[in-house]
């Protein structure tokens, strides 16, 4: 810098205005003094900047995996929600670094914090990390979540109504007339514990009794969800109906069934929860339960920059909508 502020003939502290496109400093002079820097190839130490300005100009996405260890970025429900996040994350001019955490010692967010690479956090997910993400609320306000709502939560979270998603995938599939209602898919993280309360509290309310039988823990991933349904399958529970965690369970599912013989829904009807873009190129189409997931990346990305800003930007609780497809009429 100092070698192109001889050659411009100015101070420095102009050079690194003129570079950073202050509007203070003449137009003609900022063009000469770029011009110079890129003709010898001057190129501004990003790491340095930040330490100078405390600031990076990045935002963290961290996607906590460690229930679900074998699952990949490609997923398409996370693959998609990267994708809208990092959408809108340009939009405000940053660039995104990405996490994925497996194995979550303790002081694995706290380290992250510390890393002092980004100005701010969104996490896709709260995998079975609440404690750890209450413990940093606190201190470390620029963080926003993906996931439920839970009792003395202290961190911003956005998300669906998921016991209410529940709630209402089993009484459509009542309301068809079906009995044997059986749910795919994990019951111990927040979200996932929630769709299936949602799912006790639909059967109570249709009259069915729930059977611990029709509970099958399968995977997030496309190709072992499919079979591990198709295990559950051979293993001869009569069931008429199901209500998959979401819709790469439910859409791998559809493919178990047709592999066995049976129609869907002729045979089992089949709702998933997301409405992934995915959804509706099944076969046949999915019927789902909706989370507007642009909205969602929108509010998070929103509620982040607003607490980087210093404010207390609250959680926010989305209805869900059901979206009738072929897979269930």
């Amino acid at each position: 810098m100092a070698d192109i502020a001889r050659m411009a003939g100015v101070s420095i502290s102009t050079v690194s205005r003129a570079l950073a496109g202050n509007p203070l400093i003449p137009k003609t002079l900022r063009d000469q003094i770029v011009e110079i820097a890129r003709t010898h190839g001057y190129v501004v130490n990003q790491s340095a900047r930040s330490l100078r300005l405390r600031k990076t100009d990045i935002i963290g996405v961290v996607i906590p995996l460690p229930h679900q260890t074998g699952r990949l970025i490609s997923d398409p429900f996370l693959l998609e929600m990267v994708g809208r996040l990092v959408d809108e994350i340009a939009r405000r001019g940053y660039a995104v670094l990405v996490h994925k955490v497996i194995a979550t010692e303790p002081g694995w967010l706290e380290r992250i914090i510390q890393s002092q690479r980004a100005d701010g956090l969104i996490l896709i997910g709260q995998s079975v990390e609440h404690a750890a993400l209450n413990a940093v609320a606190d201190t470390y306000r620029p963080m926003v979540v993906w996931g439920a709502q839970l009792p003395g939560q202290r961190y911003c979270a956005v998300g669906g109504d998921h016991l209410e998603g529940g709630r209402l995938a089993v009484a459509h599939l009542a309301g068809l007339g079906r009995e044997r209602i059986a749910f795919f898919g994990a019951t111990e993280a927040p979200e996932a514990a929630q769709r299936f309360e949602g799912y006790r509290r639909g059967l109570a309310e249709a009259g069915l009794t729930f059977d611990p039988a029709l509970v099958a823990p399968v995977s997030h991933s496309l190709q072992e969800a499919r079979d591990d349904v198709a295990r559950f399958i051979a293993s001869g529970p009569s069931f008429d109906a199901v209500f998959a965690f979401s819709d790469v369970i439910a859409l791998a599912a559809l493919e178990a069934l047709r592999e066995a013989g049976r129609s869907a829904p002729g045979d089992v009807a089949v709702v998933g929860f997301d409405d992934i873009m995915l959804a509706r190129y099944g076969a046949p189409p999915l019927t789902t339960l909706r989370q507007d997931l642009e909205h969602g990346a929108q509010t998070m990305v929103d509620l982040l920059f607003r607490r980087m800003a210093g404010e207390d930007a609250p959680s926010v609780m989305a209805p869900v909508e059901l979206i009738v497809r072929g897979s269930s009429v």
